[in-house]
C-alpha cells in the first residue's frame, strides 16, 4: 500500500509541476495541433473596427474546457462591417465549439495581442451568408463554401 501511495503521489507532483510550467510558458496551438494557455500582451481597449484582421489568415482561440484546463485552437477569422467573426466547419466534431456552447467567454490571440471576448453564435441566415461570402473573398475561395452554408458555424466576437 505504501508503494502505491508513493507512486500516486509522485505522479500527482509531476502533473502539478508540469501544469505550473505550462501555465507560465503557455502552450499556444500550432496549425492543426491544439494547445492550452495563449501567451501574449493583453489588450483591454475596446476595438471599434476589426478590419485590421483582414491581413490575418487565422486567429488563436482559447476556450474553457469542462476539465478546468484551457483548450486553444487556430481558426479562420473574418472581418465584416467592422465586426469580427470566427467560422468553422463540422462544429459537432470540434472541442472548442462545444466549449463555447457551454461557456462563451474566450481569449483571442491576434498577432501578439490577447483579447478577452465573448462569442455569440450567428443564427440569422442573412448575416451568416454575408460573413461566409466575406470569408470566400478573403481566402480567395468559391462561394458557397464547401458543404454549403449549413455545414458552417459562425460566431460573432462581442466585447465582454
Amino acid at each position: 500500500m505504501k508503494v502505491l501511495l508513493k507512486i500516486v503521489g509522485g505522479v500527482l507532483v509531476f502533473v502539478i509541476l508540469a501544469l505550473v510550467v505550462l501555465r507560465v510558458t503557455g502552450l499556444n496551438p500550432h496549425e492543426r495541433t491544439p494547445g492550452l494557455w495563449l501567451t501574449g500582451n493583453l489588450n483591454t481597449s475596446p476595438v471599434p473596427d476589426w478590419s485590421f484582421t483582414d491581413n490575418t489568415k487565422t486567429v488563436k482561440v482559447q476556450t474553457n474546457s469542462w476539465y478546468l484546463l484551457p483548450h486553444s485552437v487556430t481558426t479562420f477569422c473574418i472581418a465584416a462591417n467592422g465586426q469580427l467573426y470566427l467560422a468553422t466547419t463540422k462544429p459537432e466534431t470540434r472541442a472548442w465549439t462545444r466549449n463555447v456552447a457551454r461557456d462563451p467567454h474566450v481569449r483571442l490571440k491576434i498577432g501578439d495581442q490577447l483579447f478577452d471576448r465573448t462569442l455569440s453564435p450567428v443564427t440569422d441566415p442573412g448575416e451568416k451568408e454575408s460573413v461566409l461570402q466575406a470569408r470566400a473573398k478573403k481566402y480567395a475561395q468559391k462561394y458557397p463554401p464547401p458543404g454549403g452554408v449549413d455545414a458552417w458555424s459562425v460566431f460573432h466576437v462581442v466585447s465582454e
